[in-house]
Parts: C-alpha cells; structure tokens; sequence
C-alpha cells in the first residue's frame, strides 16, 4: 500500500487528498513507495535485534569536553558531551554565531554556514582573536553530503556545526527548504550522525517573532540539549537557559556580556542592578536562585491612573499571566483600587526573570509606585505569593539571602518575616 505525505509538514495519509489536512497547503501531497518493501520492491526481511548489556556501555557524560568558556559549562552541565545533540537557539543577531566560535575555539570542528561566507566567518574570528586551526568550513548545504564528508573525517573532527538549520536540505525529501518536513529529515540525520560517530553536533536554530524554533518546535524532540540564547539587542547583557538537557540540569543560567572583542563572561550576581542605587518610588530588588547561583534584579511598576474603560496593563521581562494573578490579590487584600489604574510592570536590564521568587517584589514596588513612596533603603524581596495573600517559602531562600548579606543588604524581606502581603503596607505608612 502507497503512503501519500506532504511535502510541507510531512503529514502522512493512506489516500491523496488535495489539500493537506495538517496545514491546509494544497497540491502537497505526493506518493511514496511502500516502506515495507526494500529497493527492489522485495519484502523487507525481519532482522533480529542486537542487545548488549547497559552495565558494559561506558557513559558519555563521563567523557565530556570542557570548552573553557565557564557560563557555557556551567549551563550544559560541565562540557560537550560527545556524541550529543546540542540545538542554540535565539533571535537573529543575539550572538549565537559569536558563542559557537568561542566555545569550540579549542575543539576540532567542522563549521557548516548557510547564512555567512567563510571571509565573514574569517572576519568575525580575527576581530575575536580566534585562532581557527581547529576549524575546517563548508558552504555545502545537502544534509547527505555533509554527513558522508563528516564521517570521512573520522578522529579529526569532534564537533559538527550546522549554522543554521533553517539552510541545509534533504535530498530525499520534497519541499522547500526549511520546511516542516526538511527540517524533521534533516535533524533525524543528523542525531543518527552524532550517535553512531559519537561527534558531538551543535544546531544553530532561529526563533521567530511568536518565540518558536525554526517555525514549529519540532527540532526540541530530536536533540539532548535546548540552548536558548536571549536578551535585548539594545542590551549588551545576554542569558543563556537550557529548556531540555538530558545530560545535566536545566535549571543553570549563564550570563555574558557583548563587547566590542565578544562575549564576554559575568560573575557579579548585581550586573543588573546599578551601581549607585537610587531610591525611589516603584522600584524593588529582588533575589532568584537560577540552578545553584543567586542572581538579584530591579523591578520597576509604574502605577498611573487610566483614562481607558479598561486600564492598561504593560508586562516585560516577567510572566504576564502571573502579574495579572498578583494584581488581583493586591487589589483584593491591600484594598488598592487597580480598576482605576493602568499598571506598568518591568525588569531592568532587558531580561526574563522566572520562578515564584519575584512575587514579594512586585508588591512591594507596586505598592511603593501607588502610594508614591520608596521602598526602604538597601531592601530586598523574595518570596512566592499565593492567592490567599501568604507569603510562601521560595527555592534555595537561605542561600539567597545568605548572599544578599554578604552583598551589604541588610533589609531582608521573605517568609521568615513576612507571613502575608498585608504586612508589606507597614513599610510604606
């Protein structure tokens, strides 16, 4: 029996159908010989399996490759496991081809461009001060092509770059490039790739404007680890999570700073915070613990009131769902007339704070911005807060605040000393 898929989205269906009942794309569909039968038109044999004990496999993670890059080490769990798939992802211009050529500058590698020249790359390395005699490059872009090259390369290759993977196609696959179903082929070949040669492969994805890899997130179901590389292009700060890492934690978070000779490592858990802290109405610090490192941030909420049958309300850098959670429970147990008010919420620094921890602290500015009076001096917050108005306890608290002491703050407010957000009012009469 034939197998009719689409060349867009790769959906399979047992008869044609003129329009694809995945992406609704039409004339899409095309015939595909049964996968039953081998390329003779024989019926495919059973084959046993072969089975080997797991207790005589040696574990990748003990085999790891540091790349000497500290941030990017402590996120991936200590170095490039070989044999992984690791997918970076971020928005255009973010830095993720100034990252790749940083972390593997002591590694051998094969770079695959489709988006830069190898001048550009050259370029890009000298300003870097990156010496490339580890690095070999292609412009080559057929997936098949470059798998049969890499594993000629056999013990002089460690990691295979494909930048990015919106370029690179299937030969045996129809459809445009970086479609739906180039984008599944090619990623499944290259896991089989990394797998079998134990070279470690690393994916350069874009995100779009709605936040997802490369179009759709199917790419995060192939790879071991999900990289995502964010900040504001206006900000020379950038964070680095890991969404999925089979090898490691995903609660780590590496901070970099783009300069001028690159990206540029960052230790200080205040880089977001100014330096000369000026204390003012609707401003807050708050304290996370981001994997096993505190990390401190200013929240800002301007509270103004609306001219608008229903008020504004402005969320950057934290959940937008959780602040409007926190507005109703100001609203209700601080009695702050929020209906009459548009609410501006924002983290400094041009980043993305997740986590319960921050809850203590948007009160705090919020109620700071309505009644117009700064929170007191050299203050921190950190604590969940439930819909009840209680302060909960938040993850790692204690090491926290033990670093928030050693830091010079003093005012430390969180659940040992703050049980509901009605007590926070005392600060501010």
């Amino acid at each position: 029996m034939a197998l009719f898929v689409c060349k867009n989205c790769g959906y399979g269906a047992a008869s044609w159908y003129g329009k694809c009942p995945d992406c609704a794309s039409w004339n899409t569909m095309t015939e595909r010989p049964d996968f039953a039968k081998d390329s003779t038109g024989k019926k495919e044999s059973v084959k046993k399996i072969s089975i080997t004990s797991l207790k005589q496999i040696k574990s990748q993670a003990s085999l790891r490759m540091p790349t000497g890059v500290g941030e990017f080490d402590r996120v991936i769990g200590g170095g490039i496991v070989p044999g992984s798939v690791i997918l970076l992802t971020g928005e255009p211009g973010i830095g993720k081809s100034t990252l790749v050529l940083q972390i593997l500058k002591n590694i051998k590698t094969l770079y695959i461009s489709g988006e830069e020249s190898g001048e550009q790359i050259k370029g890009r390395a000298d300003r870097l001060k990156i010496d490339l005699d580890k690095f070999l490059f292609s412009n080559d872009l057929q997936i098949e092509g470059i798998i049969e090259s890499a594993s000629g390369l056999e013990n002089k290759i460690e990691v295979l770059v494909i930048d990015s993977i919106q370029t690179v196609y299937s030969k045996e696959i129809g459809g445009a490039v970086a479609s739906v179903s180039q984008l599944k082929e090619t990623a499944k070949k290259l896991v089989t790739f990394a797998k079998k040669n134990k070279v470690a492969v690393v994916i350069v994805g874009h995100v779009t404007k709605e936040g997802e890899i490369a179009g759709p997130k199917t790419l995060e179901h192939f790879v071991d680890t999900v990289l995502n590389f964010e900040g504001e292009k206006v900000s020379n700060y950038r964070l680095m999570r890991a969404s999925k890492n089979r090898f490691g934690s995903a609660d780590e978070i590496g901070i970099f700073e783009m300069t001028a000779s690159g990206l540029k490592q960052v230790d200080d858990p205040m880089v977001f915070v100014e330096e000369k802290r000026r204390f003012e109405p609707g401003k807050a610090l708050i304290g996370v613990a981001s994997g096993k490192r505190p990390l401190f941030f200013e929240i800002q909420t301007l509270v103004t009131p609306t001219v608008l049958a229903y008020p504004r309300r402005v969320v950057k850098g934290l959940s937008y769902n959780k602040v409007l959670l926190l507005l109703a429970v100001a609203q209700k147990y601080l009695r702050i007339p929020l209906d009459r008010f548009d609410v501006y919420a924002n983290v400094i620094g041009g980043v993305s704070v997740e986590g319960t921890a921050a809850d203590l602290g948007l009160i705090a500015s919020l109620i700071s911005s309505f009644k117009n009076t700064p929170v007191p001096g050299n203050s921190l917050f950190l604590g969940e807060v439930g819909l009840l108005g209680e302060v909960r306890k938040t993850f790692l608290e204690e090491k926290v605040i033990a670093s928030a002491k050693r830091l010079g703050l003093r005012k430390i407010f969180a659940s040992g000393n703050i049980k509901n957000v009605q007590e926070l009012m005392k600060l501010f009469r």
